[in-house]
């Protein structure tokens, strides 16, 4: 007996109407699974990674719950495929910016422009980002940080890690600190390429409003 509310209906509208309802209910548990995957892979991998791995899977699932029939087939495939190749680039692009990051760099004095050592960016084992002074350019690799505190007092400025636990975001790196050997204080970091220029950007605030960018020279 069908209920009395579909009494008059034909058994394959009330089928219909079913199947539409179970559709509505998967999709909105897809939703919630997407925003629960994307925190998780966006915690551990990073924004590009998790967009990509996403969109994977609602591709996957979005097959499954509209099962298009065969003649709208080859088109939801080139959509899809167009999208896929949108994202790739995008991915790609945000990747290659940082790679461009990663190397030895010319750092600058702020008041007089001169050159004053170099400093060797690169990704750590814990897939952050940290830059160490790798050579002091008057010569005088022996200095100390007289400045620094802590387990950084005294130690060597040629091996000091000047650049620490910075992350990958939209093709910059952000989230991490810098250490000034002048005066041993640290300061909220961002450093992106402008060019083929590296932009460091100290800052007293994470925001970035109150601090100044330098401009490096990458070492040919």
């Amino acid at each position: 007996m069908l209920p009395e509310a579909h009494a008059n209906e034909p058994p394959k509208e009330v089928a219909k109407q079913h199947r539409s309802a179970n559709i509505v209910c998967l999709k909105m548990r897809l939703m919630v699974g997407l925003h629960k995957i994307g925190r998780k892979i966006t915690k551990k991998f990073g924004h590009t990674q998790a967009l990509l791995h996403i969109f994977f899977v609602y591709v996957r699932k979005k097959q499954y719950l509209c099962r298009p029939k065969e003649h709208s087939t080859r088109k939801m495939m080139k959509k899809t495929a167009i999208l896929l190749a949108a994202l790739v680039l995008s991915v790609c692009s945000l990747n290659a910016q940082v790679a461009k990051i990663l190397g030895d760099w010319y750092t600058v004095d702020d008041k007089t422009g001169d050159q004053l050592s170099v400093v060797h960016i690169y990704k750590a084992q814990d897939g952050k980002f940290y830059g160490k002074i790798i050579h002091m350019l008057d010569g005088d690799d022996a200095q100390t940080c007289t400045a620094c505190e802590g387990a950084d007092a005294g130690k060597p400025l040629v091996g000091l890690v000047i650049i620490r636990g910075f992350e990958e975001k939209d093709g910059k790196l952000v989230g991490g600190r810098v250490l000034d050997p002048d005066n041993g204080k640290f300061y909220y970091g961002k450093i992106s390429m402008k060019g083929e220029d590296l932009v460091l950007r100290g800052s007293l605030d994470k925001a970035g409003v109150l601090g100044r960018s330098q401009t490096w020279k990458r070492k040919k």
